[in-house]
């Protein structure tokens, strides 16, 4: 039972990292893992600075030592100076006593220099690791440089895939094959706006083969024979009256108040010889 419960438990945690690194923003995910080697940065560069500065304290007790190491052989050597002087001068208790102060002095030297020998080696010990961790800190800079190079262009290339992706959603939304929006395409609407148009001249046409239609234009072809018979009248009065020219008159006349035939002069009523004027003051011879 708790083996499966450990495989279900594994289960949901696979599958919840998937998710969220599929929900998750490159950009924050870039800035964690950059805060992240910042942090290690800074706790090596720490762990660097304590061990150079051991052994800088190194170093400092070294010089401390070996100014107590000067000062201790010169003090047993004035010791056996002063003694040897004793000696000379036959006092040999005030020599035993220097002798016995010089021995004391060559027995703290004998320390001293143990004691410097000893951080002389710390020192080269210490000395080895202040340069690893150098190294170490130049490494991790140069790592550190290089993590902020990528970031840059990380971000420049996701903004890169945020414009590319915008561009082709508008591609999309511009193409017919898009799928259907809470946005019509350009397409849908032209498919609207034709069919509209095409219902319109459907109806119009229908509507135009009617039985009412034709009677509008049987009424209106009368109405336009009647305004041209009253315009031709009223260029009769105008061609009457003699408002109008003559050429335009003689083309206003009607078909009736043309010359017929019957009014046109005759043979007979023609003047002939025999109907001329005679004399009216003369006689006859």
């Amino acid at each position: 039972m708790a083996n499966v419960v450990r495989k279900i438990y594994r289960y949901l945690s696979a599958s919840a990292n998937r998710k969220f690194d599929e929900k998750a923003d490159p950009r924050v995910q870039i800035d964690q893992a950059i805060m992240e080697a910042r942090q290690q940065h800074e706790a090596l560069v720490q762990q660097a600075a304590l061990v150079v500065g051991n052994q800088r304290q190194l170093e400092m007790r070294m010089a401390r030592q070996v100014d107590e190491v000067a000062n201790l052989t010169e003090s047993a050597r004035s010791s056996l100076l002063l003694a040897d002087n004793a000696r000379a001068a036959g006092d040999l208790v005030t020599a035993a006593g220097y002798e016995e102060t010089a021995q004391a002095f060559a027995s703290q030297l004998v320390s001293a220099e143990a004691s410097l020998e000893d951080l002389k080696n710390l020192h080269r010990q210490a000395a080895a690791s202040a340069q690893q961790a150098r190294t170490a800190v130049e490494d991790n800079t140069v790592r550190m440089q290089r993590h902020l190079a990528e970031r840059a262009r990380l971000l420049t290339q996701i903004e890169h895939a945020a414009m590319q992706e915008q561009m082709t959603k508008a591609m999309e939304g511009m193409s017919s094959l898009a799928p259907a929006g809470d946005t019509p395409t350009l397409g849908e609407i032209r498919d609207k706006v034709e069919q509209r148009y095409a219902v319109a001249l459907g109806r119009h046409e229908l509507a135009s083969q009617g039985m009412e239609a034709r009677m509008i234009e049987v009424r209106r072809a009368t109405m336009d024979a009647r305004a041209s018979s009253r315009l031709a009248e009223l260029r009769g009065d105008m061609a009457a009256g003699g408002q109008l020219p003559a050429g335009a008159g003689g083309s206003a006349a009607s078909p009736d108040s043309a010359a017929s035939p019957d009014s046109a002069a005759s043979p007979g009523s023609a003047a002939s010889p025999g109907s001329a004027a005679k004399p009216t003051g003369g006689g006859t011879p």
